[in-house]
């Protein structure tokens, strides 16, 4: 628990530090190009971090029910598969994104 909030104030005390620096150039609005890349990149990075939270969760919770109960490993790896698929759709969405550039 102490490592997530260690993250977590981690990338707060970043992203203020980087809204600061930006604050202070040019009063210019962000074209549509910058906007569109943004997005695609918080499109993959924040779709990548929930499939990798749900893959080390869901993966954990499958092999512990595969070691009590074998015949429970179809279902373990079908959680696991849609976990994997939050990452793929943000990719999917990423490629949408970069391609209106």
């Amino acid at each position: 628990m102490k490592g997530k909030k260690l993250a977590l104030l981690t990338f707060l005390v970043l992203l203020m530090a980087s809204s600061g620096a930006y604050a202070q150039e040019e009063t210019t609005r962000a074209s549509g190009t910058e906007m569109y890349a943004i997005g695609a990149a918080l499109a993959i990075g924040l779709a990548a971090i929930g499939a990798g939270y749900g893959i080390a969760h869901g993966g954990a919770a499958a092999i512990g029910a595969i070691a009590e109960k074998p015949e429970t490993a179809t279902w373990g790896l079908i959680i696991v598969a849609l976990a994997e698929g939050v990452a793929l759709y943000g990719l999917i969405i990423a490629f949408l994104l970069v391609t209106k550039i």
